[in-house]
């Protein structure tokens, strides 16, 4: 019986070949079909630019700014988006005639946490508005609907050849500022 044990016939050693082939080619197949579908979807906290479309379906023509709904300049929209339908938005708001003249340049809506500067911003909507500190603007964070301040940051020159953006949020992937004119502020994006 000792000398049967081990042995196998040839019919026996081509199935058990063949079935190890199989399951070897059946754990490749699971990997490579693995990898694909990882590749297919985007990675998790990657984000890209809004376009043009989800920034006009997501920025209104007048943003509510305390009690007045003023005006916004379309062309000047920038936002990113997560892809899974959270987005960090903004456009320039047209305050001549209000009572945010001066005060309040710019909407913002947060739809994830985000640390603008020092400033913490929960998602919610946002106004900021800036003044000149000599190589530097003081930028000033409020609340939209009640116009409470949230704090302040300075938006430094930005390095190398920069064009000039009325309002530019880059993804955090390129560079993770928000740009007023030539000038950034940092930010970082929470989950």
């Amino acid at each position: 019986m000792s000398h049967t044990m081990g042995k196998v016939s040839p019919q026996q050693g081509r199935c058990g070949a063949r079935a190890g082939r199989m399951s070897r080619l059946g754990s490749i197949g699971a990997v490579l079909l693995w990898i694909s579908v990882a590749l297919a979807q985007p990675a998790a906290g990657t984000w890209r630019a809004a376009n043009e479309k989800e920034l006009k379906s997501l920025l209104p023509a007048r943003a509510t700014v305390e009690k007045e709904h003023i005006e916004t300049e379309m062309r000047t929209a920038s936002g990113i988006t997560d892809g899974h339908g959270k987005f960090m938005a903004g456009i320039v708001l047209i305050t001549a005639g209000y009572s945010a003249d001066g005060k309040y340049s710019h909407y913002l809506i947060v739809q994830a946490p985000m640390q603008v500067g020092q400033v913490s911003l929960t998602p919610g909507e946002y106004v900021f508005g800036w003044q000149r500190e000599g190589d530097a603007l003081h930028v000033h964070f409020y609340d939209a609907n009640t116009g409470a301040e949230r704090g302040s940051v300075f938006a430094k020159r930005l390095e190398g050849n920069v064009g000039v953006e009325s309002f530019k949020i880059w993804t955090p992937q390129t560079r993770s500022v928000i740009q007023l004119g030539r000038f950034g502020i940092p930010y970082h994006l929470g989950k």
